[in-house]
């Protein structure tokens, strides 16, 4: 899961809520060049972007960061269809609807993130309310067989185990694999696993092990693209992003030192990266 740096909120971000989902919005103190609409990932939630408000604010985008339904602070209802890939893309079309932005949007998906934000835009390819597509650490299909492999026994546990105890297992098998995490952004972490549903979480592992290959779909969506990733990404190869992103004829950029989280990991520069494309 992505960890994020920190947790206290940028004087140029607040809370709010979108279209019913609970967000983080940053401000530019100047005049605005656009908005970008963030997407979390799996088990992720809005603070994964909390470092990169800042930064893209100082270069002038308003950025909103979303719970998606069933995350964190969003919640959600007791109903697995609800957390189908499709209705979390109708949400993301919603909430850009009850954005309000004068500029250009820009949308961005982060891992399972991504395959939301594609699953919105291919929703309906002829009314498209953004100006550009980000996918970040994102793949064409299913995750790596070695990943899949670990959620599916999340899948399982999730059908006999409560999210204490399963946060308990996880914690243990992490053992020193994990360096250890400031007190309050492992409360954090905690907290944020137990808030979320766990029908969405078996509907989005459920989707990350079987997802199918849509490259070709959004290739055909005229739709100025970038595929982002870190050096390394242990839920799809670096290569397979490579080559998606060739095959969508996306701009390419890989953030040095970076792996499956950049936005948490090397904000500053995925920042950058972000900018010069939404600016191009």
């Amino acid at each position: 899961m992505s960890t994020p740096p920190f947790l206290k909120l940028p004087s140029c971000v607040r809370a709010v809520r979108v279209a019913g989902l609970a967000a983080l919005c940053g401000e530019p103190a100047g005049a605005v060049r656009g908005t970008a609409l963030l997407v979390p990932g799996f088990t992720g939630s809005k603070e994964d972007f909390i470092a990169l408000l800042e930064p893209l604010a100082e270069a002038g985008f308003r950025t909103v960061a979303v719970d998606q339904r069933g995350q964190y602070e969003s919640g959600g209802p007791d109903d697995p269809a609800a957390y189908a890939v499709a209705a979390l893309g109708a949400d993301v079309r919603a909430v850009t609807a009850g954005l309000g932005a004068a500029g250009p949007v820009h949308l961005l998906g982060h891992s399972f993130g991504g395959q939301v934000a594609r699953e919105a835009v291919l929703a309906d390819p002829d009314d498209l309310p953004w100006e550009s597509l980000t996918l970040m650490s994102t793949g064409p299909g299913a995750i790596d067989p070695a990943e899949a492999a670990r959620t599916a026994l999340l899948l399982e546990a999730l059908d006999s185990m409560d999210l204490e105890s399963i946060w308990q297992v996880m914690r243990q098998l992490e053992g020193e694999r994990v360096p250890p995490l400031d007190p309050e952004v492992a409360d954090f972490l905690h907290r944020r696993w137990l808030a979320n549903h766990p029908l969405a979480l078996k509907a989005m592992a459920a989707h990350l092990v079987s997802a199918p290959d849509r490259v070709d779909e959004l290739a055909a969506v005229g739709l100025p693209k970038l595929v982002l990733s870190g050096e390394r990404d242990y839920a799809w190869p670096v290569p397979e992003q490579s080559l998606m992103a060739e095959r969508l004829g996306a701009v390419r950029r890989t953030v040095a030192g970076a792996g499956h989280s950049p936005n948490a990991e090397r904000p500053a520069e995925t920042a950058a990266a972000l900018a010069a494309f939404w600016s191009a």
